[in-house]
């Protein structure tokens, strides 16, 4: 039974509660799950169109990592002061009630395990841990602020004022040009928040944890993702091969739609909030 986009949200929603109701139910989000905490979506239909920077760029230019630094250290702030939403703690209360098995998450905002959630495998990284590329050490970003602040004290948040900050803590600035960055202070290397950019892989030992989240569950809960890129589409690739039925929760379409038993346009929090009062938990 497939429930399409144009059918009303009450006969999608008993749709999808039909299909997971008594499962076992693993959850995949987007940065849709995050739009009522303030966060914008990448792709969703009122998103403005980004250029997300490329970790080649970041890499390979002393003036990409200069733009990218300014950007976040002002953005951090914003996505830092950010809470969860009642979708973020509907899924939380789903994994207590032993409905939901565990949530791959392709945001790097943390509000998955700020709202409760116990077992959050964190795809892409998270804006509030920083790596080494050159002896890989790992410091908390809050650490980095610091250094940050003292360098760049016109960066003030005071003179900030209210920029647009996107997803992955990239806030909208007009010039970057005297902005200094901070070093590894152990080895001098390249500093780079732990977040997987366009154009790197994402690590295989994160990989293979989301798989054997997916493997643990009888059904798959897909929320606030367009799965316009392969490292979430797989998952629904890889758990429709095996047979387990897949609800996509999007505004608009998203390219999992094929492969979704049910499709439900409309709003995470609202249609999470509901599902929590339809699903009960496996026998």
């Amino acid at each position: 039974m497939t429930a399409h986009a144009h059918a009303p949200e009450t006969e999608a929603l008993a749709a999808a509660a039909d299909v997971l109701t008594g499962r076992r139910v693993a959850v995949l989000t987007g940065a849709g799950v995050s739009t009522d905490s303030g966060l914008p979506d990448y792709r969703g239909p009122d998103a403005p169109p980004r250029r997300p920077m490329t970790y080649q760029q970041f890499v390979g230019d002393p003036a990409y990592r200069r733009v990218y630094w300014a950007r976040n250290h002002v953005g951090r702030r914003r996505v830092a002061t950010t809470r969860p939403n009642p979708g973020h703690e509907a899924i939380a209360r789903l994994e207590a009630r032993g409905v939901v098995v565990g949530v791959v998450t392709q945001n790097v905002d943390r509000l998955h395990t700020a709202a409760g959630s116990r077992r959050v495998v964190e795809l892409h990284g998270s804006y509030a841990d920083v790596v080494c590329l050159g002896c890989g050490a790992r410091t908390p970003r809050e650490a980095l602020a610091g250094r940050l602040e003292a360098l760049n004290p016109h960066y003030a948040e005071a003179e900030v004022g209210d920029v647009e900050v996107a997803p992955d803590a990239d806030a909208v600035l007009a010039s970057t040009e005297d902005f200094r960055v901070a070093d590894c202070e152990r080895c001098g290397g390249i500093l780079k928040p732990d977040i997987t950019f366009f154009g790197e892989q994402v690590p295989r030992e994160r990989v293979a944890a989301a798989f054997a989240l997916v493997d643990d569950a009888d059904a798959l809960l897909v929320a606030g993702s367009s799965l316009a890129v392969l490292s979430g589409r797989r998952f629904v690739v890889h758990a429709a091969r095996n047979g387990l039925p897949v609800v996509v929760v999007n505004r608009g379409p998203t390219r999992g739609d094929a492969l979704a038993a049910v499709k439900v346009d409309a709003g995470t929090t609202p249609t999470l909030l509901a599902l929590e009062r339809l699903l009960t938990p496996p026998a």
